[in-house]
């Protein structure tokens, strides 16, 4: 298989539809979620599309977050002054997880392995970026994640 033949994580998942029923089930669930309830009880309707439009540019799907949004500085910026823990976060993977499962989202070895190495990075970035004294820079480029590259700080 030529890698012009290689679908993206986001065409594998079913596109922008099948991120859409993932966000809104899973902002349905937090809602019940006593330790993540809290962190979105002010989130407005809008946010699951949000949310959705955001992965689905980081999964490698159209860039109508970064143009209607501003890309990956605006969503640092929702993320400042939030004092996130580990706790929520993990809440946050697991419940966002158990929604894929819920929906019947793709479950093979291979887009799992890449869609939980992005929601472990992103997560942790979110913490990062909730505490005091974080910034955001301006010139964020946009994540991009694909079948099993690893991001971050290695610079070997």
């Amino acid at each position: 298989m030529t890698d012009a033949a290689v679908p993206t994580l986001y065409d594998w998942l079913g596109g922008l539809p099948a991120l859409l029923r993932l966000t809104e089930r899973f902002y349905e669930r937090v809602k019940d979620d006593a330790l993540l309830g809290p962190v979105f009880e002010h989130m407005g309707g809008e946010h699951p599309a949000h949310v959705a439009a955001f992965l689905a540019e980081v999964l490698g799907g159209p860039a109508a977050y970064s143009a209607d949004h501003g890309g990956h500085p605006h969503m640092i910026r929702q993320h400042l002054h939030r004092h996130l823990c580990q706790a929520q976060r993990r809440a946050w993977v697991a419940l966002l997880l158990d929604t894929a499962d819920e929906l019947g989202m793709p479950d093979d070895p291979e887009f799992r392995s890449a869609l939980v190495g992005y929601l472990e990075w992103g997560s942790r970035l979110a913490v990062i970026n909730s505490q005091p004294g974080a910034v955001v820079d301006a010139d964020a480029p946009m994540p991009k994640w694909g079948w099993g590259e690893v991001k971050g700080p290695y610079a070997g």
